[in-house]
């Protein structure tokens, strides 16, 4: 809970579940990704990933980029600005403190 307040607190843009899925699967997934094949790993629709797409290329998270081979075609990059988003996301779910450990009352006479 408190990795969620600081995430609030921070002034990061609020993404919809869509579109931090998208964003780590562009992440994490090895490329070259295309919205087809994205839409096929997240399970959506192919306008699903677009208007995800859409908000996090505006935000400047990701970008698209025409295949240089076939330029019908387009991939969707990741960008040095979305990288250091997701690394600061994480920083902040990695700064959560340690959980509290319950004690039971009536410990053992000794």
């Amino acid at each position: 809970m408190d990795a969620l307040v600081r995430y609030v607190r921070s002034g990061s843009p609020d993404l919809t579940n869509r579109q931090m899925a998208l964003l780590l699967a562009v992440y994490l997934a090895p490329g070259p990704h295309t919205v087809r094949g994205l839409a096929q790993l997240l399970g959506v629709s192919k306008p699903v990933v677009t208007r995800a797409l859409n908000t996090l290329g505006s935000l400047g998270y990701l970008r698209r980029e025409r295949d240089e081979s076939d330029r019908r075609n387009i991939f969707v990059a990741r960008t040095d600005k979305g990288a250091e988003f997701l690394a600061s996301f994480a920083s902040l779910i990695a700064a959560r403190p340690e959980p509290h450990q319950h004690r039971h009352a009536g410990g053992s006479a000794g």
